[in-house]
């Protein structure tokens, strides 16, 4: 792949994506057939939080705080717009990835789908804790569906609205232009219009047979082969409609004639558990189910290609501005820059007392601290405070359940993959600092008082 001054780019952004969850006849399988798919793309974190300041931010989280949100250093947006481009972020109802975690900066155009952060303070409560917010849609849909609102026989989360406002600003925008798509429908609870669960099972599953099978799961205790196969059929549905919404603002870049000159990015901000490791969702762990993302790069010039190296998804930012010729200072790796050396990729995850204690530690000070290194073929996760450490060889044991660090402690491979670990422990110790925002007190008050806090 080789840049050049590309007029458009578009990343679409897609919560909860594992790498294998991709259909073979997806919209997204397509753009790696002109493209480039990066086979071994690691997410920096087990979560959106800690995954998504490497995306849009200018560094890794805890790089300058010692909790969430981008740091203090100009945005990829920012970059853009001070190199003459123009920008627009549609987030579809992630509450942590709202101007109340800076996520707007940069954006002549953003909008998030979540209850405003300044309105009240259950609006507050809400832009912090998307998945209660996605369940009060999942509950509402049913209401939506009576009263005729548009789109709720189709889908009950907020793609549709999403997706109209990217076209439409593919439709009037001028070149050069930098458009974010985000999308939260294969986050939990997964709740796909039926006309996709029909196409992933060939069977019509309704609403109230998808909220049995979340509530049948409770917070990640024991679940039966039956519910486990809902709910996996349930997220791949879910994908299939994501992956349609990605092609409708695909072909609106194609009406406009920018298509073919236009850079795509598509990646999964972190992956989702069913049951590997003993839990579902996403909680505080460095597994390959939560930190393996597809990533996809379709670029003008881009050559039809497979890459195995490891990946970080802090290579979005300085791909962006490679491809549309803009300085920038990003740490990460252009992945228009040919064939560098491989470097193992870091994740980070924190741990409390209970796996499943909730909410999920989202603060340094939350927890055990738990950093993970990753190369083609190898994982090392390191456990801060207990010293325990796992090491898995992903060739003979892709679903690291076989821990040889006891056998490999003395290796080159486990000394290489420590001494990484360590330098990313130092950089959050020696960068990160107090938090430079404190919540509202009445804000912090009412989430202790729900158990939030």
């Amino acid at each position: 792949m080789s840049a050049n001054d590309t007029p458009v780019t578009v990343l679409f952004t897609v919560d909860s994506l594992r790498a294998d969850a991709l259909p073979d006849n997806s919209v997204a399988a397509t753009l790696g057939e002109r493209g480039t798919v990066f086979e071994n793309a690691f997410a920096h974190g087990n979560w959106t939080p800690f995954s998504f300041p490497s995306v849009l931010g200018a560094k890794r989280v805890f790089s300058d705080s010692r909790s969430i949100g981008v740091a203090d250093e100009p945005t990829l947006a920012e970059t853009l717009r001070d190199g003459g481009i123009a920008t627009a972020g549609f987030n579809g109802s992630n509450g942590f990835l709202t101007e109340h975690w800076g996520y707007d900066r940069g954006f002549d155009e953003f909008e998030t789908f979540t209850s405003r952060t300044g309105d009240s303070l259950y609006s507050k409560y809400l832009t912090a804790h998307p998945t209660v917010q996605a369940w009060l849609q999942v509950v509402a849909s049913p209401v939506r569906r009576l009263l005729g609102r548009e789109g709720g026989a189709r889908n009950v989360s907020r793609m549709l609205d999403v997706e109209r406002r990217a076209v439409e600003f593919v439709e009037r925008a001028e070149p050069p232009f930098f458009l974010w798509v985000h999308y939260m429908d294969v986050h939990t609870p997964y709740v796909p219009a039926p006309k996709f669960v029909r196409d992933e099972t060939g069977a019509s599953v309704g609403t109230l047979k998808m909220l049995r099978a979340h509530a049948r799961t409770g917070l990640g205790r024991e679940v039966g082969e039956t519910t486990l196969a809902e709910l996996r059929s349930l997220y791949q549905a879910a994908v299939r409609q994501v992956d349609e919404s990605v092609g409708r603002v695909l072909s609106a870049l194609e009406r406009e004639g920018l298509r073919d000159d236009a850079c795509v990015v598509l990646a999964g901000d972190h992956g989702e558990e069913f049951m590997e490791h003993g839990h579902l969702a996403h909680y505080p762990k460095l597994y390959e189910e939560l930190v393996h993302v597809p990533l996809v790069v379709d670029h003008p010039k881009a050559e039809d290609e497979r890459v195995e190296r490891a990946v970080g998804l802090d290579a979005i930012p300085p791909t962006v501005c490679e491809a549309m010729n803009v300085e920038h200072d990003f740490p990460g790796e252009s992945l228009l820059d040919g064939d560098p050396d491989p470097v193992p990729v870091t994740s980070v995850a924190v741990r409390g007392e209970h796996v499943t204690r909730q909410p999920i530690p989202r603060h340094l000070d939350d927890g055990e601290l738990l950093v993970s290194a990753r190369t083609e073929g190898w994982t090392y996760v390191y456990h801060t405070e207990s010293d325990d450490r796992e090491l898995y060889d992903r060739d003979r044991d892709p679903e690291e359940r076989e821990n040889r660090w006891d056998e490999l402690a003395d290796s080159n491979v486990a000394a290489h993959l420590h001494g990484v670990v360590e330098e990313r422990i130092e950089d959050i110790e020696s960068e990160g600092g107090d938090d430079s925002v404190e919540p509202p007190s009445a804000v912090t008050n009412q989430l202790e008082a729900l158990g939030y806090q």
